[in-house]
């Protein structure tokens, strides 16, 4: 069974304190039972849920805002200067309580009380119930305040984890950027040497092509005017006198008959030696810079993938 005490003020008496006790088994609209002492005496009243479903129909009001009504007046335990007001006769030992809305009030209930013959029991049950509701209370309280006290423990713990986690997070932090700083100027400076380089190598091929070019055209130039100019043996030869030669021509020719056939082919083995050491210059040179270029190209192509690693 549910109690509830509360303390109240009667209209007729409200410098007397009035104790009220509202106790229901299931739920307050299927009856309940109502006590009222002032320390002294007691009434105590029973009210059955016909009476309750006759009271909301008196009030042209539905049964659960009735109840409502009730729990809020009777459950809550109004002073005398709030919403609801009881009144309580001794002669006709009829109570009954009120609603003020502004300066309109209406009745909510009324029921009949019994005087009790022994009220010392009733009080001392109703001192014992309160003793009792205030050592639960109290218990409870005690188990809440450990449970908050415990809480406040793991919060702290937490706390503390949170901080530890707060500044490991920072440490770490710091530590990849400084790592990263490293690493990132690491990078920059093998760009900029890798730019460097490469500048380098465009200016040393530029170099090349530019000396190769001037000392092509020179040297074309002097080889077609030597090849050109030069004369053979037989036009540096001084031209013999007509009788001499003819002596010369009869022992050269017999010379010529008694020795084997031999064709002398210098000049032109000359001119031929000269056209191809020209020609040889130049596909050299050229194969030159081709390497050049492309261990350059190897080196600058192998930096870069070692980058990319």
């Amino acid at each position: 069974m549910e109690r509830k005490v509360s303390r109240i003020y009667l209209t007729s008496e409200p410098e007397i304190i009035h104790f009220l006790q509202v106790a229901w088994e299931k739920t307050l609209g299927s009856g309940f039972v109502i006590t009222l002492t002032d320390g002294q005496s007691a009434w105590i009243g029973t009210v059955s849920e016909s009476e309750i479903s006759q009271e909301a129909d008196d009030m042209a009001l539905e049964k659960e805002k009735y109840v409502d009504e009730l729990r809020k007046a009777l459950v809550s335990g109004a002073g005398p200067t709030d919403t609801y007001k009881f009144n309580f006769s001794k002669d006709s030992c009829q109570f009954s309580f009120e609603k003020n809305l502004k300066d309109v009030s209406f009745r909510l209930g009324s029921f009949n009380l019994e005087k009790v013959a022994n009220p010392a029991e009733v009080i001392r049950e109703l001192i014992c119930y309160c003793l009792d509701t205030i050592s639960e209370k109290q218990a409870k309280n005690e188990h809440l305040q450990k449970e908050n006290e415990r809480l406040l423990r793991d919060w702290n713990d937490v706390q503390e984890r949170f901080e530890k986690c707060v500044s490991a997070k920072e440490a770490v932090e710091t530590d990849l950027y400084k790592r990263f700083i490293l690493v990132l100027n690491e990078k920059k400076a093998k760009i900029r040497s890798l730019y460097k380089l490469l500048n380098e190598v465009q200016e040393l091929e530029k170099n090349i092509e530019h000396k190769r070019e001037i000392p092509t055209c020179s040297e074309m130039t002097t080889d077609r005017d030597s090849i050109y100019d030069e004369s053979t043996d037989e036009e540096n030869e001084i031209p013999p006198n007509p009788s001499v030669l003819t002596s010369a021509t009869l022992k050269r020719d017999d010379s010529i008959i008694s020795s084997p056939d031999v064709t002398d082919i210098a000049p032109s083995r000359k001119r031929r030696q000269r056209m191809q050491k020209n020609l040889g210059t130049e596909p050299k040179m050229a194969s030159q810079e081709l390497n050049l270029k492309l261990y350059f190209y190897l080196q600058i192509k192998a930096i870069f993938k070692e980058q990319d690693l």
